[in-house]
């Protein structure tokens, strides 16, 4: 199982990200570059000093107020000065123009979130633009409730393994589990959803992110199924270093 740690950005800073609740988000200090708190690019160089193929990152700006911070993502994408090749780039992509604009940016991959969704067939078309393999869906939550976009088309009581299948049926191959309630929190990640999503969608690649706490949770996500686990809170702490299946 793959280790893809994260970084949270507001205001071209690097930000610990706790429970979802973003107005309280403080420059992250961590384990990784003690020295350079909130610093992105130095935080970046130090993920890709553990030997991660892949580094997430969420453009706050973007996704709340549709201002991508374009120079910074460039950086990261660069390997003389950042993460380099790998970046996975949740930027409030809503269509293929914008899936696009993220792409030539220098991220490898653009996430569509749930959070910023507005209709299956833009996904669908995102799809069809940009390919499967340029593209993770992710299935944002709080707490277990889906966090959709107000002119999402689906009933309001549509379940998360409901919308996973919706996505799918978009032709979405990678879906990532994204619960924000549990991010930074240490409450564990949600193994019955986990189980859910795998039993109905076997076929698609799912990454997990929030709540992770240590090697013991990360060895009950990879014996779930999931190829990818997205970490911020545990790799600052050093709480999974070292951890074998870093890379």
């Amino acid at each position: 199982m793959l280790i893809i740690p994260t970084l949270d950005l507001a205001g071209g800073r690097a930000v610990h990200a706790r429970a979802g609740d973003r107005s309280r988000y403080q420059p992250v200090e961590s384990a990784l570059c003690r020295d350079a708190p909130g610093d992105p690019l130095a935080l970046a160089r130090a993920y890709r000093r553990l030997g991660c193929a892949s580094c997430y990152v969420a453009d706050l700006d973007a996704i709340t107020a549709g201002s991508p911070q374009r120079s910074l993502l460039q950086r990261l994408a660069d390997p003389r000065d950042g993460f380099g090749a790998g970046l996975v780039v949740d930027a409030g992509v809503s269509d293929p123009a914008s899936a696009r604009r993220i792409v030539e940016l220098g991220a490898s991959r653009a996430v569509v979130g749930l959070e910023t969704l507005r209709t299956f067939d833009d996904l669908a078309a995102i799809i069809g633009a940009m390919g499967d393999e340029q593209v993770v869906f992710s299935l944002d939550l709080r707490d277990g409730a889906p966090i959709r976009h107000p002119t999402l088309p689906v009933p309001r009581g549509t379940t998360p393994v409901e919308l996973a299948e919706l996505a799918r049926q978009a032709g979405v191959s990678t879906i990532l589990l994204l619960d924000v309630a549990r991010v930074g929190t240490g409450r564990g990640v949600d193994l019955s959803l986990v189980a859910q999503l795998r039993e109905r969608l076997p076929e698609v690649v799912l990454w997990v992110g929030g709540g992770a706490r240590g090697a013991r949770d990360l060895d009950a996500l990879a014996t779930a199924g999931c190829a990818g686990a997205v970490v911020g809170t545990a790799l600052h702490t050093g709480a999974i270093l070292p951890y074998s299946s870093i890379r």
